[in-house]
């Protein structure tokens, strides 16, 4: 291809890398996107309220919340955003949002979850659920297992979170 027509396909688009970038807004999976997610899960009633009525939110060993954790797997090295899951006024809320503050995570009670920018994207728009996510290793996890599957519905409501929350996707959160 001569270097003219390699710039027009350039010009046009046709041979960038993707780029997987979301609304305007704060970094997806860095601390201020954890601020916003942890404001949209307080405003989701089947979050706040079915994780109540599983128990889900009791699991938290007398530490009075439960973490979960997320990040995007090409950006494993960078800062994760963090939410508290706190059972207060009769509900699952949100009582922390942003970069990490626990130190070492209990997995018999706390999450980290991780897949590529396109799959929490495709994930954040409904296009599938936390199950064939799993199933087809497009959303990874460590966390009590048994428990996630118990939960499947307000599963499925925490990962359209990312679709909820406006964000950048075109780098890693930066420390």
């Amino acid at each position: 291809m001569n270097l003219r027509l390699a710039g027009l396909f350039v010009a046009a688009g046709v041979l960038q890398t993707p780029v997987y970038a979301q609304q305007a807004g704060p970094n997806m999976m860095s601390g201020d996107w954890g601020k916003e997610a942890c404001a949209a899960w307080n405003s989701d009633p089947v979050l706040t309220g079915r994780l109540v009525e599983s128990g889900w939110v009791k699991n938290d060993k007398g530490r009075g919340f439960k973490v979960v954790q997320m990040y995007r797997t090409e950006c494993e090295r960078s800062p994760r955003a963090e939410l508290h899951i706190a059972l207060k006024d009769g509900k699952a809320q949100c009582v922390y949002g942003g970069p990490p503050k626990q130190g070492k995570l209990d997995f018999d009670m706390d999450y980290i979850m991780h897949a590529e920018t396109p799959r929490w994207i495709e994930m954040g728009a409904g296009e599938y659920g936390p199950m064939r996510a799993m199933m087809f290793g497009r959303l990874s996890f460590q966390g009590p297992m048994g428990e996630a599957m118990g939960n499947m519905g307000p599963f499925e409501n925490f990962l359209l979170l990312v679709g909820k929350v406006k964000s950048s996707s075109a780098s890693c959160p930066a420390g």
